[in-house]
């Protein structure tokens, strides 16, 4: 009789004795990750690394320009915005002319009302495209214009210097209903204006932070912490800011930036400026600068580190230092250090210590030696002006030592 044969079943399954069927993969799995656990865990560490790049990349980001609605900091007006839009105000920010009266021609068509926002922080903007902005919008909001900003716009609004120091907040004292309904606001470093309806003044002078001109249509703002996310929520400044801004349906947050200037023509580069031939010689000299360098450092040969002494006598070192002194003609700087040298070995013979002014050395030299203390105050202030006088001098100055040493 024949053993009979074991059958195994298909699909890979062998039975385990004792158990039931296990399959041939699983049972080598475990195997397989120790064996290459070390790929596994960076191929993991990559993925992760790639998942969190591709989540930074495509949520949305805050930037840090002053006064941007998407600017979450302190110096951004975000909150404005957020509040805006729940009022039911389309905001919108613009960094260009073009886009901005894009907009406005947008809201028109819809038959929506428009305010603009403009914080030119810089005055990019010339006299032109003020009066063409102040025009096409039904109400335009200028944040601390400059002096040629309010030029542009036609002079009705004039600055009238900055609010006082001690003065924080500022009541509205005025007519204006917005100003009215908003009370006191914040005033820190603000700035006043003159012309219109003016608000919020300082003792009543005519001056204020608050300007309103042409029937409402153009209002003047001095500062920026009124509109901002540090101090919206204090005083009356959410309630100006939602009554001047929220008038119309349609909101332009327009900041101008640096393509604004109107230039006709871009300034020219410097490959604009360069003659033709720099083209050719350019190259030419790049390559010649690269075999000089394999030249020299074929025939220099490798750097070899050598310890260098330690212990450098003194006579070298004033001597080198004389050298330097002479090449460079620095008769001053030696004339300098001689006196110095002089004043302190004068000092030790004459007992009068080593922070002895040299007018005092001067003066005990000379009462040491029976000499006119001028005459020796002189000697040791002269101030050559040749090397041939500064010889002399140093000589002059040997003498007075041992002079000073022997008496």
């Amino acid at each position: 009789m024949t053993a009979p044969q074991q059958v195994h079943p298909p699909g890979g399954i062998e039975p385990v004795r004792g158990g039931p069927f296990r399959s041939v993969d699983a049972r080598r799995l475990p195997g397989w990750i120790r064996r290459h656990r070390a790929r596994l865990a960076f191929g993991l560490a990559m993925a992760a690394a790639l998942a969190v790049l591709l989540a930074v990349q495509l949520s949305p980001r805050a930037d840090s320009t002053e006064l941007s609605i998407h600017n979450p900091a302190p110096n951004g007006a975000r909150a404005a915005a957020e509040i805006l839009g729940r009022h039911g105000v389309t905001v919108r920010q613009s960094e260009s002319f073009e886009d901005t009266l894009a907009s406005l021609a947008a809201a028109r068509r819809d038959g929506r009302g428009s305010t603009v926002l403009l914080y030119d922080q810089r005055g990019f903007l010339e006299g032109e495209r003020l009066r063409q902005l102040l025009g096409a919008a039904d109400r335009l909001v200028v944040v601390s214009p400059r002096l040629a900003t309010l030029t542009g716009l036609g002079g009705t609004v004039r600055q009238a210097g900055v609010v006082p120091e001690p003065a924080t907040t500022l009541e509205p004292g005025c007519a204006v209903a917005d100003a009215e309904a908003a009370g006191a606001v914040s005033a820190d470093q603000g700035f006043l204006y003159t012309g219109g309806s003016i608000c919020y003044s300082v003792a009543g002078n005519g001056r204020g932070l608050y300007s309103s001109a042409e029937n409402g249509k153009l209002v003047v703002l001095g500062s920026t912490a009124i509109i901002g996310n540090r101090l919206l929520d204090e005083n009356g400044n959410a309630a100006l800011t939602l009554r001047t801004l929220g008038s119309q349906g349609h909101l332009v947050w327009y900041l101008p930036g640096v393509a604004d200037l109107g230039t006709t023509s871009s300034p020219k580069t410097l490959d604009d400026l360069a003659p033709e031939w720099v083209a050719v010689l350019g190259p030419w000299l790049t390559f010649v600068a690269l075999l000089a360098v394999i030249w020299r450092g074929r025939r220099l040969g490798p750097l070899v580190f050598e310890p260098l002494p330690v212990i450098v006598k003194a006579a070298e070192t004033a001597e080198g230092r004389a050298r330097l002194y002479h090449d460079a003609h620095a008769v001053d700087r030696a004339a300098d250090n001689l006196r110095a040298g002089t004043l302190v070995r004068l000092a030790g013979h004459l007992r009068l210590g080593a922070g002895a002014e040299s007018a005092d050395v001067a003066s005990a030299a000379a009462r040491h030696l029976g000499r006119d203390p001028a005459e020796t105050f002189h000697i040791l202030h002269r101030r050559p002006q040749t090397e041939a006088e500064l010889v002399s001098w140093a000589q002059e100055l040997s003498g007075l030592e041992k002079e000073v040493s022997t008496t």
